[in-house]
């Protein structure tokens, strides 16, 4: 898409504006068989719903559940299956750490395990950001032969954990089995050179293990998403838009740094987020969004807070329009089902609202409702091209 797309952008004044509700899509709740966003009151994104073009957006292949990092290069206009990129690069990027060449860098949660040594949360009660900072100078004492370990906090239950050395490999697996009752995986190498990192993380989480076993909750920790740091084609050069990124979390962030956006500093809530976003209007031509609270409370397995968040997105929903934007397009970056109580692989619902969108006959913004718009089941990655042709910003193709 990026090889069509690139030679028909123009440049244009219109300005676009792409909202990302972390873990939007649901599922239906088995009492009321009505999902989140069916249940939640939502009285701006269901007007906005009747004016725009709507759908449904797949973001890797049926049945694939994509992580937020695919899901938002699926979002921003690349492929996801061949811009792969690591959790750990992400985080690191968001964090502003800066990585070499040939740093692995994996993407870790403190976790809590029981006696036995089986996970009872994945994510140690959400501790506080404080607390991970102390835990972190704790895993700074590891030493591994022949590398530097670099431990950095992020938010919360977050950390990051990079390797610094010669003939290290990011092609390993992970030690997050996804679910609890069971102990945290080895590492094992996904090609034979990677046999000596994959030794080494597994040394590191012995040690880890050890340094934090008086912990009440955070006594153990959890490594995914191994990676080095990848070139992407540039989005403000291919897309010609000057581009900003507006995310609290710092994964979000460092995605949007590695594709080129300018990140933006901002606060720590929606509110502050909105702000930023009025603070730099005529500063850029896109805006990316991001919107956690509805990927927390779905991953935590709670609907009703997931509704509650739904309905918070929703009263600032105005605050968005008055700003203007030729092009404001609402989705999410996967699906988060609160009955699964983690990421799901089902399409999300997706609005464009602007001059050129059109109307169909969808009259309320849920996954049943979008999946009777006009735009049908997209590829993520096509979201990108209709945004800018909405925008008066691509060329025709051919004669």
């Amino acid at each position: 898409m990026l090889d069509l797309i690139a030679p028909l952008v123009i440049t244009n004044r219109t300005k676009i504006v792409l909202l990302s509700l972390d873990g939007l899509g649901g599922l239906p709740r088995p009492e009321t068989g009505r999902s989140e966003l069916e249940t939640a009151r939502l009285p701006h994104l269901d007007a906005l719903a009747t004016t725009a073009a709507c759908g449904l957006l797949r973001h890797v292949a049926p049945g694939i559940t994509p992580g937020s990092g695919p899901g938002h290069l699926g979002l921003f206009g690349y492929d996801p299956v061949r811009y792969q990129v690591g959790r750990g690069v992400l985080e690191a990027l968001g964090i502003e750490f800066p990585l070499r060449g040939g740093d692995i860098a994996a993407r870790g949660n403190f976790c809590t395990v029981d006696r036995a040594g089986r996970i009872t949360d994945r994510r140690a009660g959400r501790i506080a950001t404080d607390v991970c900072v102390k835990l972190v100078d704790r895993l700074r004492a590891i030493r591994l032969p022949g590398v530097e370990v670099l431990v950095e906090p992020v938010k919360e239950h977050r950390f990051v954990l990079v390797l610094r050395g010669s003939g290290l490999s990011g092609r390993l697996s992970e030690t997050d089995p996804q679910v609890l009752g069971q102990p945290p995986l080895a590492v094992e190498p996904v090609e034979p050179t990677a046999a000596r990192t994959a030794e080494l993380v597994n040394r590191f989480v012995e040690e880890a293990r050890r340094l934090l076993a008086d912990e009440p909750a955070a006594n153990m920790v959890l490594l995914r998403g191994f990676d080095r740091l990848p070139e992407l084609p540039r989005f403000p050069e291919v897309f010609k838009l000057r581009a900003a990124a507006i995310a609290a979390y710092p994964m979000y962030r460092g995605l949007a740094k590695l594709v080129g956006m300018d990140v933006l500093k901002t606060g720590g809530t929606f509110a502050d987020e909105l702000a930023t976003l009025g603070e730099h209007w005529e500063a850029y031509d896109f805006f990316f969004v991001h919107y956690k609270d509805t990927d927390k409370a779905g991953e935590d397995g709670n609907f009703d807070a997931k509704v509650a968040a739904l309905e918070r997105f929703d009263t600032h929903v105005p605050d968005v329009q008055a700003l203007g934007p030729d092009v404001l397009v609402i989705t999410g970056d996967h699906a988060t089902p609160s009955v699964l109580a983690a990421h799901g692989w089902q399409p999300v619902p997706v609005l464009v609202a602007g001059r050129y969108a059109g109307a169909d006959p969808v009259r309320e913004f849920s996954e049943r409702a979008c999946a009777g718009g006009t735009l049908g089941i997209l590829p993520a990655q096509h979201l990108m091209p209709i945004m800018l042709a909405n925008a008066l910003r691509l060329n025709k193709f051919g004669a």
